[in-house]
């Protein structure tokens, strides 16, 4: 959800908060009700976010959880507790409800990471003494490790992606698709790029004399990926597609314009389907296999976190994970006694 300004412009979820009434010529200085309270600090929580750059998606999730907790907090015909009366036990509540509507345990995890982050920013704001999401529980979720492609099935799949046009747009000779899918899967999986960062790439992020890449990642945190000889060649062979008038943008779409994430995802999952036959082979599919690759090379735990722009190495850690489930299944084929 992109922020908006807090003068004028409302939520999608508020009109669900309380009915609407019309505009009066009641003074600005008009206390708030606890409705329209915490549905604003709810907004001024988004505006901060946008401000420090976190990712649209973020922002949008943050606000869809949000906006669900201040609909459960608003009786049909009264007001949302004020914000200072918020207890940890409507929160367990608003748990539970979630749970009875079918949704999973990763799903309510990540609606009380987010109330948790809402009323850390109020404390830090002054706004109340102590968050009430402090001491409520996070749900359990199971640590389900992802499939991952084999470095012989990741090379087949790349190399089956041809250097010319896409199977379904057919696009004329010197359209700025022809080529464009080929450039996708080697930064993908060559470069272990989030699909946010592959399209958010420009043609000036690109260094051909030095073989690295300007990436920004989460938070507009800026780190350089280096490009291998096989991702070079692809983006040489479209290269003069690369430098149309007025264009920024490294991967385009069929009129030129920017290549939007969803379309990213869209091209991948039609080649998977095409050439691996696996409908659950995703963009972040091709990252998993980038790094568990390096890592069952040799590669450190601390060179793949740079290269994958972690913040935290825990995170990249899951990676190990993976190479030791990986190495017991040899273990299991292979060893007499096992």
């Amino acid at each position: 959800m992109s922020s908006t300004s807090s003068s004028g412009s409302i939520l999608p979820w508020q009109s669900e908060v309380a009915p609407s009434k019309p505009a009066s010529s009641e003074p600005a200085a008009k206390k708030q009700t606890p409705g329209s309270e915490l549905a604003a600090r709810v907004q001024r929580f988004l505006e901060a976010l946008h401000r420090a750059n976190l990712s649209e998606h973020t922002i949008r999730a943050y606000g869809a959880d949000l906006g669900q907790f201040v609909t459960y907090c608003t009786p049909p015909e009264g007001s949302p507790p004020a914000i200072s009366e918020i207890e940890p036990l409507l929160l367990r509540e608003f748990m539970a409800h979630c749970f009875e509507r079918g949704n999973s345990n990763r799903s309510v995890a990540r609606k009380l990471s987010a109330l948790r982050a809402f009323f850390k920013f109020l404390v830090r704001e002054g706004d109340v003494a102590a968050s009430p999401a402090r001491n409520v529980s996070m749900p359990k979720t199971p640590k389900k490790l992802p499939a991952v492609m084999t470095a012989e099935q990741a090379n087949a799949l790349v190399d089956s992606i041809p250097a010319g046009n896409t199977p379904s747009e057919k696009p004329r000779e010197g359209s700025p698709v022809a080529g464009r899918d080929r450039v996708i899967f080697e930064l993908l999986y060559g470069c272990g790029l989030r699909v946010s960062e592959l399209a958010g790439l420009n043609i000036e992020d690109l260094d051909f004399t030095e073989r690295w890449i300007r990436v920004r990642g989460k938070g507009r945190k800026e780190r350089l990926v280096p490009f291998g000889k096989r991702a070079e060649e692809a983006l040489q062979a479209c290269r003069g597609l690369l430098s149309q008038p007025k264009q920024r943008a490294l991967i385009l779409n069929a009129r030129g314009g920017r290549l939007t994430t969803r379309s990213v995802e869209r091209i991948v999952k039609r080649y998977a389907l095409l050439f691996s036959g696996d409908p659950d082979l995703h963009p972040h599919s091709l990252r998993h296999a980038f790094a568990t690759h390096l890592l069952a090379d040799g590669a450190d735990l601390r060179s793949i976190q740079e290269l994958l722009g972690h913040a935290s190495l825990s995170t990249t850690q899951k990676y190990t994970q993976l190479s030791l489930k990986e190495l017991m299944d040899v273990y299991d084929r292979s060893h007499p006694k096992a």
